[in-house]
């Protein structure tokens, strides 16, 4: 699930001019390294990105996912977007990379 999660939420950046540098996700959250165009609000791309990847989830995996402990969503309501325009992209690698990622 999280292999194809990473292909649309790729899919879905380079639509909006974007590039998801890194990808890793854990039981109940995800990572991502994303370069975007400075005139894209945070917002637009996260609303985009959750949006567009949960309805491909959803339908795909309908078995494995639970809509009654979820209230019906598939992300949470919030998320937490920082810059790491002044640190060197490969220690953010590093920490998404090393997180770990369920069997």
């Amino acid at each position: 699930m999280l292999t194809r999660c990473e292909d649309v939420m790729r899919e879905v950046c380079a639509q909006l001019g974007a590039t998801l540098r890194e990808f890793n996700g854990e039981d109940d959250h995800v990572h991502l390294l994303v370069h975007y165009p400075p005139k894209l609000p945070i917002t637009t791309l996260v609303n985009r990105l959750k949006g567009v990847s949960a309805h491909y989830l959803r339908k795909e995996f309908t078995g494995r996912i639970n809509r009654h402990i979820m209230h019906g969503h598939l992300w949470s309501p919030s998320y937490f977007a920082g810059s790491c325009g002044g640190a060197p992209l490969q220690i953010i690698r590093e920490y998404i990379e090393n997180q770990k990622r369920p069997d």
